[in-house]
C-alpha cells in the first residue's frame, strides 16, 4: 500500500503491475514477439491463445441445458401444485412442459399425494360456497391467450381442479388456439363447463382433447367457433356422456350428424339451444327429440333452416319439454304449429315463446292452446299473423295460463285483450309497441271484472289513453304493479280513475316518460296508495315538481325506491325527503334536474343514512367538490356523477 501511496512514475512498478495482471489473462508462446514501451500500456502484436479450461470452470451448469424429456420427468416427480406453480413461473419454454404433464401423470410418494388430497379437498370444501363446488375462470379479449390458459392449467390442478372455464376470445392473432384448450384439458380432467366465444383459432383438434381428457364435461357453449366441425361435437358426445346442456351459435361447420350423436350417446342432455347454424336441418332436431326425448326439457331453435316436420317431431316426442322457444323459422308454415299443438306431445309445457315465425296464425295458436294443457307463461313478439280471433280462441282452450306478453303484434287491438282478459284467468299482462290498440270506447258492456290480473304493463303503445287506462281501471280492481312508461299521451284525467279503482293497494308504479302527467297525480297516489307503495319511477316527467316529494315524504311508508330523474326539482324537494322519519329509501335518482345544488347537500348526507344508490348524473348545478365530500361521507352508497 505505501508502495501505491508514493508512487511517482517508477518504470519497475508499472511493468511488474501488469505482468501480473497478463499472467492471469493468458499465456503467451516463446515464439510471441511482445514490445513493452515504457509509461504506456502493453501492446501485443502476435497471436495469443485462451485456454479453454479458464472459461470452463467459470461456467456455471443450468437445468437449461438439459433436454426437454428429462425436465418433464423432473417436472412429473415434483410434490405439489404449489412447487409446480413456482416452476411455471421461471420461464415459458418450463410452462409449457408442465401445461403438457396430464394431472395423473405425476408421480409423487403416497404420502405426498395424501397431503396433496387433503389440501385439494379443503380448498373445494371453501370454493363450493361461492362456485358451486369448483373453480371457476373467465378470460376475457386480449388476456385470452394460450400463455394464460397453460397457467391455469397448472395453477389450478392443485386446488382440486378447475371446474368451469369461460373464454370470450376476439379475432387478434395471439388468441387462443388448440394448444391452450389442450393444456386445460391435460390438466383439468375435472371441468365441468366450458364456454367458448369468438374463438375463430379453436377448432376440433382441441375439442378432441377436451372430449379425450375431461370425460365429466356437463355444460358446453360453443359461439361463433368457425373452426369447429360436427367431428369436434361427435368426439364430445362420444367421451361426455353426462353432458345436460349444450349451446351452439353460429357455428357454420357444425350439423346434422353431430346432433345426431349428441341425442344418441347423451341420455342426460336436458337442455338445448341451436341458433344461426346453416348446416342443421330437419334430420339433425328431429333425431335430436326423437332419441334424446325423454328428459330434454329445455329446447331453443332460433335462425335454423328447418321446416313443418322438425315442428312436428317436437309435437310428438317433446313430452318432457317445459320451455320452448322458437324465433326466425322462416320455413316453418301454418301447418307445422298446428300439427305441434294438436299432436298432443307438449302436456309438460310451461313455458313458450315465439318470434318472427310467420307460420304462427289465428288456426295455429288456438290448436297450440288445445295442445299445452299447463302452459303458465306465454310470449309473442313480431307475429303479425295474429289477431284478435286467434287470442279469443287461444283463451277459451286454454285455461291454465298465468302471464301474457305481446310485442309488436299489430293485428291485437283493444276488444282482443279484453276478450281474452274476461276468458283466462291471467296474473300478469304486458304490452309493447303494439300499434294495433287505439283508445276509442267500447259499445258493447264490459264483462265480469279480472280478478287475478295483478301486474298490468302498456309500454310504447301510442294508442293507449284515457279511454283504455278507464276500461282496465274498471277490470282490473286488484292491480299491485302498473307499469305505462312512454305512454306520453295518457293524462291526470285518465289516470286518476285507474288509481281509485286498485283495492289492493299499488306496490310498484312506474310511469316513466309520461309527459303531461302533474302533481295532482301524484298527490292521489299517495294519499290512496302510500301505505303500500314501495317503487316510484317518474323519470321524464318534467311537470313533476317539489310538491310531489313532499307528499310521498309526508305518506309513503314503505318507499324504498324513488326516481324522480328529469323531473322540475329543486333544492326544497330535497329537504322534504330528508325530514321524513318514516321514509326508508334505498335507492333514489335526482339525474338531470338542473334544480338541485350544492345547498341539497345537508339534505343529501340526512338521506344517505339508508340509501345504497344515489344518482347525480347531470345535476350540472353540483360541483364536483360536493360529490367527493357525499362519497367520503356516505361511503356505503354507491354514488353516480
Amino acid at each position: 500500500m505505501p508502495a501505491l501511496v508514493n508512487y511517482s512514475g517508477d518504470d519497475d512498478f508499472f511493468i511488474r503491475k501488469n505482468s501480473i495482471e497478463l499472467g492471469r489473462l493468458c499465456s503467451i508462446s516463446s515464439q510471441a514477439d511482445v514490445y513493452w514501451p515504457p509509461h504506456k500500456r502493453v501492446r501485443i502484436s502476435a497471436p495469443f491463445l485462451f485456454r479453454e479450461t479458464d472459461f470452463e470452470q467459470n461456467k456455471q451448469p443450468s437445468i437449461n441445458d438439459l433436454p426437454g424429456e428429462c425436465i418433464f420427468e423432473i417436472f412429473k416427480r415434483l410434490p405439489s401444485g404449489r412447487e409446480r406453480s413456482l416452476c411455471a413461473c421461471v420461464s415459458k419454454r418450463w410452462l409449457r412442459l408442465l401445461s403438457s404433464i396430464r394431472k395423473g401423470e405425476y408421480r409423487s410418494s403416497n404420502v405426498v399425494k395424501e397431503n396433496i388430497d387433503s389440501v385439494s379437498y379443503a380448498i373445494e370444501t371453501i370454493s363450493s360456497n361461492e362456485n358451486g363446488g369448483y373453480l371457476t375462470r373467465c378470460l376475457e379479449g386480449k388476456k385470452a391467450t394460450d400463455v394464460r390458459l397453460a397457467a391455469v392449467a397448472v395453477g389450478t390442478s392443485g386446488r382440486g381442479g378447475l371446474g368451469k372455464l369461460s373464454i370470450r376470445g376476439s379475432n387478434s392473432s395471439c388468441g387462443v388456439t388448440n394448444f391452450g384448450l389442450s393444456s386445460i384439458a391435460r390438466g383439468c380432467p375435472s371441468l365441468k363447463s366450458l364456454s367458448l366465444w369468438n374463438v375463430p383459432h379453436v377448432g376440433d383438434v382441441g375439442l378432441y382433447e377436451i372430449a379425450k381428457e375431461c370425460h365429466l364435461l356437463e355444460k358446453l357453449d360453443l359461439c361463433q367457433c368457425p373452426a369447429v366441425s360436427s367431428k369436434g361435437l361427435i368426439a364430445i358426445a362420444e367421451n361426455c356422456l353426462n353432458l345436460t346442456a349444450l349451446r351452439i351459435e353460429s357455428c357454420p361447420k357444425i350439423g346434422n350428424e353431430s346432433l345426431q350423436a349428441v341425442g344418441k350417446l347423451c341420455p342426460k342432455l336436458q337442455s338445448i339451444s341451436i341458433k344461426d347454424c346453416p348446416l342443421v336441418g330437419d334430420h339433425g332436431v328431429s333425431s335430436l327429440f326423437s332419441l334424446a326425448s325423454s328428459v330434454l326439457s329445455k329446447v331453443k331453435l332460433e335462425g335454423l333452416k328447418i321446416s313443418d316436420f322438425s315442428l312436428s317431431v317436437i309435437g310428438y316426442y317433446g313430452k318432457s319439454v317445459t320451455n320452448l322457444m322458437l324465433s326466425g323459422l322462416g320455413n316453418v308454415s301454418e301447418k307445422g304449429f298446428w300439427v305441434m299443438g294438436n299432436a298432443q306431445g307438449l302436456q309438460k309445457l310451461v313455458s313458450l315463446m315465439i318470434t318472427s315465425c310467420r307460420g304462427l296464425t289465428d288456426v295455429s295458436l288456438e290448436a297450440m292452446g288445445k295442445g299445452c294443457a299447463n302452459l303458465k307463461q306465454m310470449c309473442l313478439r313480431s307475429c303479425r299473423f295474429v289477431s284478435d280471433d286467434g287470442l279469443l280462441a287461444f283463451s277459451k282452450a286454454q285455461g291454465s295460463l298465468e302471464c301474457l306478453q305481446l310485442e309488436e303484434c299489430n293485428k291485437v287491438t283493444q276488444s282482443g285483450i279484453i276478450g281474452f282478459l274476461s276468458n283466462c284467468g291471467l296474473k300478469s299482462l304486458a304490452l309493447v309497441k303494439c300499434m294495433g290498440i287505439r283508445d276509442i270506447s267500447l259499445d258493447t258492456p264490459l264483462s265480469s271484472p279480472c280478478n287475478s290480473l295483478k301486474s298490468l304493463s302498456v309500454k310504447n303503445c301510442p294508442g293507449f289513453g284515457t279511454a283504455s287506462l278507464a276500461m282496465v281501471g274498471n277490470l282490473c280492481p286488484q292491480l299491485q304493479h302498473v307499469d305505462l312508461s312512454g305512454l306520453y299521451g295518457i293524462t291526470d284525467a285518465g289516470l286518476l280513475p285507474l288509481l281509485e279503482s286498485c283495492k289492493e293497494g299499488l306496490a310498484k308504479v312506474n310511469l316513466s316518460g309520461c309527459l303531461n302527467l302533474t302533481d295532482e297525480v301524484v298527490l292521489a297516489l299517495t294519499r290512496l296508495h302510500g301505505g303500500t307503495v314501495e317503487l316510484l319511477n317518474l323519470d321524464g316527467c318534467r311537470r313533476i315538481t317539489d310538491a310531489s316529494l313532499v307528499a310521498v315524504a309526508d305518506n309513503c311508508v314503505f318507499l324504498n325506491d324513488l326516481d324522480v330523474s328529469r323531473c322540475a326539482i329543486s333544492d326544497s324537494g330535497v329537504a322534504a325527503l330528508s325530514h321524513a322519519e318514516q321514509l326508508n329509501l334505498q335507492v333514489v335518482s335526482f339525474s338531470g334536474c338542473l334544480g338541485v345544488s350544492n345547498k341539497s347537500m345537508p339534505f343529501l348526507k340526512q338521506l344517505g343514512k339508508t340509501l345504497v344508490g344515489l344518482n347525480l348524473q347531470h345535476c350540472n348545478s353540483i360541483s364536483a367538490r360536493t360529490v367527493e365530500l357525499l362519497v367520503e361521507c356516505l361511503w356505503r352508497c354507491d354514488i353516480l356523477f
